[in-house]
C-alpha cells in the first residue's frame, strides 16, 4: 500500500483547494472550546465558572448546527459561509469583550452560546463537497475520501488543544481564543472562495420537501444512535482514563495514555483509507462496533496504565474506520440536496452523547470508581454494535448497494 489514494484524491481539480483551507479552519474549530476554558477561568479563577460557559458553547453548536446546515443546503455554501463566518468572529469579539469586563456568569454563559451558534461547519461542507466531486464515476474513492476528512479532524484535535494549552501555560489566554476564531475564519473565507466545488444548492421549497424526507429514515436515526453513543464512548472515555490513572497514582501517565489512542486511530484510519474491502460498508460497520465492544470489554480488567494504554490502541483503532463508514452510509442513503444537514446531525448527535457522558461517567466514577466509568464506556460500545446489528437490514441504500459495495 501507498499513499497514491490520497495523492490522486487531492490532485483532483479543486480539492486540495477547498481541503486545505478546511483543515486550517478545523484547527481553529478544535481550539475554540478548550480556549473557552482557559479563557473564562484565567479571570473568574473557578472552573465552575469555565464549564458553564464551555456547556452554553456546545449546547448551542449541538443544536444550531443542523440548521445552519440546512440554511447551505437550500441556498449554498458560497452564500451562507461567509456571514456565518462575520458572525462567529463578532461573536468571539463579544464573548473577550464580557470576559475582560468581568461580567457575571449568566452573560458569560451567553457569550458562549453565541459562539457555539455561530462555528462553522467546515467539517460536514468539505465531505458534502467529496460527495459532489466524486459521485458520478469515483464513487469507489468516497471512503477514502472520508477517510481523509477523518485524518484532517484528528489532526486539527491533536494540534489544536496543544496549542490553546501551551499559549495558556504562556500566560496568554486571550490570544488562545483569538488565535483560534482568526483560523476558523481564515480558513473559511478561502475554503468558500472555492466556487467551482461547491455542491450546487437545490432551490425552492417544493425541490427541498422530497429530499428531507430522505432525513426520516430508519438508516438515518440508526446513524444517529450511533454517534450518540460514540459521543459518550468519547466522553465517559476522557473521563474513566483521567480517573484510573489517578486512582494508580500516576496522573502524567493520562497524557500518554491519550497520545497512544490518538496515534493508533491516526494509523488505522490512514491505513483504512488506502484499502479496498469486498465486505459491504453494513458488515464492515458490524465488524468495527464488535471490535470497539470487545476491546471497551477489556476496559473494566486492567490492572495498570501500562495495560490500559495496550487496550487504548485496539479501543483508538477502531473509531476512525467507525467515522468512515458512518459518512459512507450517510451519503448513500440521504438525498444530495440535503447530505450537509445529514452531516451535521450526525456531528450533533455525537456532541449531545459527550455532554450526556460527562455526567453519567462522573456519577459512575464517584460510585464505584474508574471501573464504574469504563462500566459507561462499555454499554456505550455495546450499544454500537446492537444499532450496526440492526443496521444490516435498515441501511441498505435505496440508490442500490450492490453497486456501491463491489469497489469497497
Amino acid at each position: 500500500m501507498s499513499s497514491a489514494n490520497y495523492r490522486s484524491l487531492l490532485r483532483t481539480p479543486g480539492a486540495a483547494a477547498f481541503f486545505l483551507p478546511a483543515s486550517l479552519g478545523r484547527v481553529g474549530i478544535a481550539m475554540t472550546g478548550l480556549s473557552i476554558v482557559w479563557l473564562v477561568h484565567s479571570r473568574t479563577g473557578t472552573f465552575a465558572s469555565a464549564g458553564l460557559v464551555s456547556g452554553g458553547f456546545a449546547v448551542t453548536d449541538a443544536l444550531v448546527a443542523p440548521q445552519l446546515a440546512r440554511l447551505v443546503d437550500r441556498f449554498g455554501q458560497t452564500r451562507i459561509l461567509p456571514p456565518a463566518l462575520l458572525a462567529h468572529a463578532l461573536a468571539v469579539v463579544v464573548l473577550v469583550s464580557l470576559v475582560s469586563a468581568d461580567a457575571s456568569d449568566p452573560f458569560l454563559v451567553l457569550g458562549g452560546a453565541l459562539v457555539g451558534a455561530s462555528v462553522p461547519q467546515l467539517s460536514a461542507m468539505s465531505a458534502a463537497r467529496w460527495a459532489a466531486l466524486l459521485r458520478t464515476g469515483r464513487s469507489a474513492e468516497l471512503p477514502t475520501a472520508f477517510a481523509l476528512e477523518s485524518l484532517g479532524n484528528a489532526v486539527a484535535y491533536l494540534v489544536g488543544p496543544a496549542l490553546v494549552s501551551a499559549l495558556a501555560a504562556a500566560g496568554h489566554p486571550v490570544a488562545g481564543t483569538v488565535l483560534a476564531a482568526s483560523l476558523s475564519v481564515a480558513g473559511g473565507l478561502v475554503f468558500a472562495a472555492q466556487r467551482g466545488s461547491a455542491p450546487s444548492p437545490v432551490a425552492g421549497a417544493g425541490a427541498h420537501a422530497p429530499a428531507g424526507r430522505s432525513l426520516l429514515r430508519s438508516g438515518v436515526f440508526v446513524l444517529m444512535g450511533l454517534n450518540l453513543a460514540l459521543g459518550v464512548f468519547f466522553g465517559a472515555m476522557q473521563v474513566s482514563v483521567t480517573a484510573f490513572v489517578v486512582e494508580h497514582g500516576a496522573p502524567s501517565a493520562a497524557s500518554p495514555v491519550f497520545a497512544v489512542s490518538s496515534c493508533s486511530g491516526l494509523l488505522a484510519g490512514w491505513l483504512y483509507g488506502l484499502c479496498r474491502w469486498q465486505a459491504t460498508p453494513r458488515v464492515q460497520l458490524l465488524v468495527a462496533t464488535t471490535a470497539l465492544m470487545l476491546g471497551a470489554l477489556l476496559l473494566p480488567t486492567v490492572r495498570s496504565p501500562f495495560g490500559l494504554g495496550l487496550v487504548v490502541v485496539l479501543t483508538g483503532a477502531t473509531v476512525p474506520p467507525l467515522l468512515v463508514l458512518c459518512s459512507v452510509l450517510t451519503e448513500s442513503i440521504v438525498h444530495q440536496a440535503v447530505l450537509t444537514q445529514a452531516f451535521s446531525w450526525l456531528g450533533s448527535a455525537s456532541a449531545a452523547g459527550t455532554a450526556a457522558a460527562a455526567a453519567m461517567s462522573g456519577w459512575a466514577i464517584d460510585s464505584l470508581g474508574s471501573r464504574g466509568g469504563f462500566t459507561v464506556v462499555t454499554a456505550a460500545a455495546a450499544a454500537m454494535a446492537l444499532q450496526s446489528l440492526a443496521g444490516l437490514r435498515l441501511l441498505r441504500s435505496p440508490r442500490g448497494e450492490q453497486s456501491r459495495a463491489e469497489p469497497l
